[in-house]
């Protein structure tokens, strides 16, 4: 499981033009859904994303987790995290997730951020195809791999 998380001072996500979802300060989380993913693999990610100290304290030190700051989650599925580029030109999916599998693990992704943390879990629409505007606060960037935990 992959995510891209982006501390945002705001972050939207439209579907055919007409909003979905609205966050003020917190994180954008684009979350890509290997095959190969459990339930092990949200409760790692999840507890990293939560307790992660990315917001700036009153010395402007990232000291503050999002809970410290009572932040929201924009979560916006992302099979293409998992592209392989390594032959040609055109990007291979093969290790994400067909739906099956990936929907019910995004979902539960979105659950237990939601009861670990205690902060508002909004969303974007498995499948969709979406817009996303959003002010990356720092600029801070994160990628994390829950099969490679560094």
């Amino acid at each position: 499981m992959r995510v891209i998380l982006q501390r945002v001072s705001e972050a939207e996500v439209f579907v055919e033009n007409d909003l979905e979802a609205k966050i003020g300060k917190g994180l954008m989380i684009l979350l890509g859904v290997e095959s190969t993913d459990t339930s092990e693999d949200v409760e790692w990610l999840v507890r990293k994303i939560v307790t992660m100290r990315i917001f700036a304290d009153q010395d402007e030190k990232m000291n503050l987790s999002i809970q410290d700051i009572n932040g929201e989650f924009l979560v916006v599925s992302q099979f293409t995290l998992h592209a392989s580029t390594r032959k040609g030109n055109r990007p291979s999916f093969i290790k994400a997730a067909r739906p099956e599998v990936a929907i019910p693990l995004y979902t539960e992704f979105k659950n237990v951020l939601a009861r670990t943390s205690g902060l508002s879990v909004l969303s974007g629409v498995f499948g969709a195809d979406m817009s996303i505007r959003l002010t990356n606060n720092g600029p801070v960037t994160i990628s994390m791999d829950s099969k490679n935990r560094e």
